[in-house]
């Protein structure tokens, strides 16, 4: 861990990440990549010193709320969040300012800040998108090393949903020969029917390499599966989309199951209920 001094936290999406780096150790992640321009290990997580005070100025000048997007380059629910605060100071400072949020994670920690999330979500929105990659838990533990287990994930949307709070599931991604099996989509869509998932953002059924991920990927995968990142090359190259060959049998599987399970799953409609902002407020004084 190492601390810096930023020059500014919100995107033109208004979106940021209060860390970068990750301590999670899944093999795929595509924030490794050499185009993020992290100059430094990865595991050797950058804090923010400042951004709570960032944060805090760009709320207060901005004209218009809007939803604050948390978590797409590095987890908000990192193991050293709870030593540092800085999700939880930043959620207090959008219910204070009057604005929504979403949250990308992988981790039950989430669940330490179910006051605020509840607190948000009943004066404006918040919605919650949990990455969902195996429901096999013992391949969960190896792609996934240090994140909470896919069971763990299934019972915080539960408990989520029953604290009135929408959530999303992120389906990816799908390791050709590893991950891409029926049993596998299968598994993963009943635990987001059973727990009341509004919708599944899907982008098909593989993943992307990219220069500084594909090295680490292919490092993992000699590790985990011998003989696996030979396949790979013979089978894809030097691609940056790997498609899994079993990927349109997998798609009719996702898009039936989720229309079977009421459960939305058109990218388009879901970033557009992600980016939409609600007062629920101003709802009730007009009421």
């Amino acid at each position: 861990m190492h601390y810096t001094i930023s020059k500014g936290i919100l995107s033109t999406r208004n979106g940021m990440n209060l860390y970068r780096g990750c301590s999670h150790g899944c093999i795929y992640c595509d924030s490794r990549s050499k185009c993020y321009r992290m100059n430094h290990d990865f595991e050797d997580i950058e804090v923010k010193e400042n951004a709570i005070e960032l944060l805090e100025s760009a709320l207060k000048s901005k004209r218009k709320k809007c939803m604050i997007g948390m978590g797409s380059m590095t987890d908000p629910y990192i193991p050293l969040e709870m030593k540092i605060g800085h999700t939880r100071k930043a959620l207090e400072l959008i219910l204070k300012y009057g604005f929504g949020v979403s949250i990308i994670t992988k981790s039950s920690r989430v669940l330490r800040d179910i006051d605020l999330l509840k607190e948000i979500n009943q004066s404006t929105k918040c919605v919650i998108q949990m990455t969902l990659t195996t429901f096999d838990e013992k391949l969960c533990a190896e792609i996934e090393p240090r994140v909470s287990s896919t069971r763990e994930r299934y019972e915080t949307l539960i408990k989520l949903r029953d604290a009135g709070i929408p959530t999303l599931v992120w389906l990816c991604p799908i390791l050709p020969f590893i991950n891409d099996t029926v049993e596998n989509i299968s598994g993963i869509l009943d635990y987001c029917e059973r727990a009341g998932v509004y919708g599944l953002i899907n982008f098909g059924m593989g993943l992307t390499l990219r220069d500084g991920n594909r090295e680490y990927f292919y490092v993992q995968l000699d590790h985990l599966f011998p003989g696996m990142k030979r396949r790979y090359i013979q089978t894809f190259g030097n691609r940056y989309a790997i498609e899994s060959p079993n990927s349109a049998g997998l798609l009719s599987v996702f898009h039936k199951k989720c229309e079977d399970g009421g459960m939305v799953h058109d990218n388009d409609r879901l970033f557009a209920f992600l980016n939409a902002f609600e007062d629920k407020r101003q709802i009730m004084w007009e009421l």
